[in-house]
């Protein structure tokens, strides 16, 4: 009775999914009527109703999306206004980021006191990342040059956006300086997630070195920060549909509609290089690993969605990182591999950047050599690892790389109008990316348990 229960739920899911599509797509082949919205709604209202046969926290995020979306759309002008909303949700999960990767990495480290294995750990994932970013980079350039989207474009900048400040190339030096906190009071307050990494890792390398008397209770503290804020997190995430949902419906009215019609074949090929680089690359990795990758990804698929709204991969981290605890990756390894993957192993920005500018080369006429494109791939190979505290940050990097190559600022301006909506999905694949990177390191650590003996669902 049961299953034929749960099976009548998901048929009536199937067709609640099916309605809205069918709402959502009549629109753009016929005249959008206002019958479509009825039927969106209506839709809306179903999955709403099926949800509230409990249906995970997951379920809701993604429903409450779908609801911004559609706001967004219905209502641009009481769209703008919910920012707040989601606002609030980026705020409390800042509030969380620093003191749990600060507990986590800490216990972590300091409570085995195996400092050879925290250093075997840190050169394996630099290591992973390097090659990963690479592949992405290079798939980036590929897309782009095979679908040409910038060729015959010129078009206006978008109206009512503002032009970044223009940026100077990124120098390695200052990055490297960067990474080092010369006040963790000031890191934890700039969010700078990299340097509260380092912090912890230098402390917890003290911690092991003081005798057991003096490390004991300042480990115990560690230990019951890290369980409280787990438990913060958790508390936080009954918000996140309210969060996400207001976010997604302050991007959508904020952005329009109408903006990406002009430059659809840009955002196609960044969705497309993006889902390439999923199947082909991320897939592939995880099976090589032997990663039981369906249930990676009812793992991953909560922090992959809030990634997806909030366009924020730090909104995802602190439930990215209890979900791939969850899925069975030790606390050590998830505490350093993930914070770190936030600065050195951004999948989907990578090869967003290496696709954007050369579409900004092919928008401005210029034919660049496959030599040119070479040079232009291993320079964003290093200007693209401090992008994560950087506001705009990709914006930031395309402008540095054109000041570079001598290329043209105008064609960056243009593709501001789209960039909302091709960071929603860049952004997801950032935190996949990061979470199967902690699964594979775990594994090649020889610590990821046989499929079946992972802790709990999500």
């Amino acid at each position: 009775m049961q299953t034929n229960s749960s099976k009548a739920g998901n048929l009536l899911l199937v067709a609640a999914l099916l309605l809205f599509a069918v709402g959502a797509l009549l629109p753009l082949a016929l005249a959008p009527l206002p019958a479509f919205t009825i039927v969106r709604w209506i839709a809306l209202l179903a999955l709403t109703a099926i949800g509230v046969r409990g249906r995970s926290l997951t379920y809701w995020i993604f429903l409450a999306m779908m609801a911004g979306f559609e706001i967004g759309v219905d209502r641009p002008q009481f769209a703008l206004h919910l920012r707040v909303f989601g606002d609030i949700f980026l705020r409390l999960i800042k509030l969380i980021v620093a003191p749990l990767i600060l507990a986590t990495l800490v216990t972590g480290i300091a409570a085995h006191g195996d400092l050879k294995k925290a250093g075997r750990i840190g050169l394996k994932s630099l290591i992973y990342f390097e090659v990963i970013t690479t592949i992405a980079l290079f798939l980036g350039v590929g897309a782009i040059n095979l679908t040409q989207a910038g060729t015959g474009i010129t078009l206006p900048a978008a109206p009512g956006e503002q032009a970044p400040a223009p940026a100077s190339a990124i120098r390695w030096d200052d990055f490297l300086l960067h990474v080092f906190p010369e006040n963790i009071a000031k890191a934890v307050a700039d969010n700078q997630i990299l340097q509260v990494v380092v912090f912890a890792i230098l402390f917890a390398i003290a911690l092991t070195l003081v005798p057991e008397k003096s490390r004991q209770p300042m480990l115990s503290l560690a230990e019951s920060l890290t369980q409280i804020m787990f438990k913060f997190t958790n508390v936080v995430m009954y918000y996140a549909p309210i969060g996400v949902g207001a976010a997604m419906a302050y991007t959508v009215g904020h952005m329009g509609v109408s903006v990406l019609l002009p430059l659809g074949k840009l955002v196609l090929t960044a969705y497309g290089a993006l889902f390439a680089f999923l199947l082909l690359v991320l897939f592939p990795v995880a099976f090589l690993a032997r990663i039981p990758i369906q249930r990676f990804l009812k793992f991953v698929a909560e922090p992959a969605t809030i990634a997806f709204a909030t366009s924020t991969s730090e909104a995802a981290l602190p439930r990215a990182m209890e979900c791939m605890e969850q899925f069975g990756v030790p606390r050590e390894i998830v505490a350093f591999v993930i914070p770190a993957g936030y600065s050195f192993n951004l999948d989907g920005s990578t090869l967003y950047l290496s696709l954007a500018s050369i579409f900004v080369a092919q928008t401005a006429g210029m034919h660049l050599s496959i030599a040119e494109q070479l040079i232009m791939v291993f320079t964003l190979m290093l200007t693209s690892k401090g992008i994560a505290g950087v506001p705009r940050a990709v914006t930031v990097v395309l402008l540095a790389t054109a000041a570079t190559f001598h290329l043209p600022t105008e064609p960056i301006f243009l593709i501001l109008g789209v960039d909302a909506l091709i960071d929603m999905a860049r952004t997801a694949v950032n935190v996949t990316g990061n979470c199967l990177a902690s699964a594979v390191i775990a594994r090649w650590e020889g610590e990821f348990p046989p499929a079946g003996l992972q802790s709990r669902d999500p």
